[in-house]
């Protein structure tokens, strides 16, 4: 399972959800799964905020955002070439309030693109751990086992012609 809030594999911490009895399905609700406690705290945060807000102890419409991760501050300043590039193709000598719909549509895709591209770069970077005794982490530390497979035979030995036993 993955984290409920990283997408990272999920190492055992959970969410009970106390208000149900011990017995009822809606006490642990299975996709409520965390990678680490960090992430967890940051869910009962974001939940805790929300259920306030739901129950009118906090007089609010939105709930309060997490502090950004390194990652996701990589990822903000990797984003600041292309909000470059997109402003300078609009011309830096232009105000903010003056940019036409799609001008600040143009940013915006630019900022959101680049943010996202950095954040997937990372997790594609670290998608497998590294393998002990290589310099480099591998894409797919199973791609070499397609040759291996016990039960099937390599192209060369199936093409070569086969001999038959005479009695």
């Amino acid at each position: 399972m993955k984290c409920w809030i990283c997408k990272r594999q999920a190492r055992g911490y959970g969410h009970a959800d106390l208000r149900h009895p011990v017995g009822d399905a809606r006490r642990y609700p299975m996709d409520w799964v965390f990678c680490s406690r960090r992430c967890q705290q940051a869910f009962h945060a974001l939940y805790g905020q929300w259920r306030r807000v739901q129950e009118g102890y906090i007089d609010k419409t939105e709930v309060a955002m997490i502090d950004p991760s390194d990652v996701e501050r990589a990822a903000m300043w990797a984003c600041l070439k292309d909000f470059g590039a997109a402003a300078e193709a609009i011309g830096f000598d232009k105000p903010l309030g003056a940019y036409s719909e799609a001008e600040a549509l143009q940013v915006i895709d630019a900022i959101v693109t680049g943010y996202t591209e950095a954040m997937v770069a990372h997790h594609e970077a670290s998608k497998y751990p590294p393998v002990r005794g290589l310099k480099d982490s591998v894409s797919d530390p199973f791609a070499d086992l397609e040759d291996d497979l016990p039960w099937e035979e390599p192209e060369s030995a199936s093409k070569a012609p086969r001999k038959e036993a005479r009695r």
